[in-house]
């Protein structure tokens, strides 16, 4: 699951995991993502922003590791900021890694496998 309000990052990321096999599940910010993880299918993993309306990062990533099956999940901050203390609050409510935009397809792919095995 992606979840970025920019559509062009959605459009990019989707078209990077789709060309590597993933079927990739998309929302426009923690809100919906989280709506999305209530009744949708149960990704692998989750790849997020942390700026976005509505519900930004920090707190979708609290919500999602509170519903039950999500604990152990990777999930992935994919951002423009860099603040340490950005990076300690995120990993505090457990986020799985930190990545900061642009980040290339291929390395993309690379993160991805590190922290899902067998992807």
């Amino acid at each position: 699951m992606i979840v970025d309000d920019s559509t062009t990052m959605l459009m990019s990321l989707r078209n990077s995991l789709e060309i590597a096999n993933f079927t990739v599940l998309s929302a426009s910010d923690g809100l919906l993502a989280l709506g999305k993880l209530n009744t949708g299918p149960k990704p692998d993993l989750i790849i997020t922003d942390i700026n976005m309306p509505n519900m930004g990062g920090i707190e979708f990533i609290g919500k999602a590791r509170a519903l039950p099956g999500f604990r152990f999940m990777p999930i992935l901050v994919l951002t423009t900021e860099s603040q340490q203390s950005s990076r300690d609050e995120a990993k505090k409510l457990g986020a799985t890694g930190w990545l900061v935009k642009p980040v290339g397809g291929a390395d993309l792919i690379k993160v991805i496998k590190q922290v899902l095995p067998g992807a």
